[in-house]
């Protein structure tokens, strides 16, 4: 639950994030008071502290978030791998990443790739590389360290914003040969397939975690943000907050889940977000992901699949049912069309009519 003005307003309240028996923890002092110390041990897993006179919990960022700290900083183990000479670039990069509103999770993809190249030059100066060092770079990459396509991507990507935003060079590294992405068609469920998967799984919470993922398409990262005043039950409406790019958008609830979602309620109680876990923290990507996995086990479905599938069939169901492709286009929040349009090649609505020349052909059997 929220903690309190009365918590937040207790004598000498200050918060310390550092490391503690191997372990990073927030220390969290205050003037002795019996009610501040019941609310904290309500709330978190707190423990004391005889050597430092503190309660401290462990740093995660979702007790930061309810203590109204500042996030982890994304940078700080990254840096410490960087030679002194490349610091003053590395740090740079990442106040321009920051800067640009960029999500945590793009700020650490970037910083992490960035720091890769820096780790590699040791204390070579960053800005002095020329464009012939930089591909020789991407070849040690490609040939030694074996990195795929999307990798050596996001290397790209990481080198071209700190040349071209940072440094403000367009045309340093705009020549940067980029392999060529194998297309890869989305990983699709059947409808069978789901209705097993639904039907093997009995905890409540992890039933609607997953009918909830596929019966709107969402991204596991829109479920476990998903929060009880996004739910709107008499418009029949979900409210996806600042998904990916930072783009909302509306998706339809589906009806046959009001029932479910409504028991749910009564008997978890949530209080902000739909799906919490322990010590009322947001539900983890990773706990979501394992109640994905058990349920594909326990239904017998042997396919190398992730979560993501069912947001991957929900669109493709759609599309094989008649559903016009720009409407799944904007229920699943993307940008470009283009997106939206792999599962065409997916979707069984046109290819499935099809029929082989083979089961023409009258082959003698005896």
């Amino acid at each position: 639950m929220p903690l309190s003005k009365r918590f937040f307003d207790a004598p000498g309240l200050y918060t310390v994030a550092t490391s503690h028996r191997k372990e990073d923890v927030i220390f969290i002092y205050f003037d002795y008071n019996k009610e501040v110390i019941a609310e904290l041990r309500e709330n978190f897993p707190a423990r004391w502290s005889a050597t430092n006179r503190a309660w401290y919990i462990p740093d995660k960022d979702g007790f930061r978030k309810m203590l109204q700290m500042p996030p982890k900083p994304v940078a700080q183990q990254i840096a410490q791998t960087i030679h002194p000479a490349n610091l003053p670039a590395f740090n740079k990069y990442c106040e321009q990443l920051t800067l640009k509103g960029y999500s945590a999770n793009t700020l650490r993809t970037y910083s992490q790739n960035f720091a890769q190249l820096l780790y590699t030059i040791k204390q070579f100066q960053v800005d002095a590389l020329t464009d012939e060092q930089l591909r020789s770079y991407l070849l040690y990459c490609h040939n030694e360290l074996k990195l795929s396509e999307s990798q050596i991507h996001n290397r790209i990507n990481a080198i071209k914003f700190y040349f071209e935003k940072v440094l403000m060079q367009d045309q340093l590294v705009m020549e940067l040969p980029r392999p060529k992405k194998p297309m890869q068609l989305p990983k699709v469920l059947s409808v069978e397939d789901v209705r097993r998967m639904l039907q093997v799984t009995t905890n409540p919470k992890h039933l609607l975690i997953l009918k909830l993922t596929y019966g709107m398409g969402l991204r596991v990262s829109e479920i476990i943000n998903l929060k009880i005043t996004d739910i709107d039950s008499n418009r029949m409406q979900v409210l996806i907050a600042r998904a990916k790019g930072k783009k909302d958008r509306y998706v339809n609830l589906p009806l046959s889940i009001l029932k479910d979602l409504r028991a749910y309620y009564k008997l978890y109680k949530p209080k902000t977000y739909l799906f919490e876990g322990i010590f009322g923290l947001q539900y983890s990507i990773r706990s979501a992901q394992e109640v994905f996995k058990t349920a594909l086990k326990k239904a017998g479905i042997n396919k190398p699949v992730g979560i993501h599938a069912l947001r991957h069939s929900y669109a493709t169901h759609l599309l094989e049912n008649g559903t016009d492709i720009m409407v799944i286009k904007n229920l699943l929040g993307h940008f470009d069309i283009k997106t939206t349009q792999v599962y065409l090649h997916v979707g069984k609505r046109e290819v499935g009519k099809v029929r082989s020349p083979l089961d023409d052909l009258r082959l003698d059997t005896q």
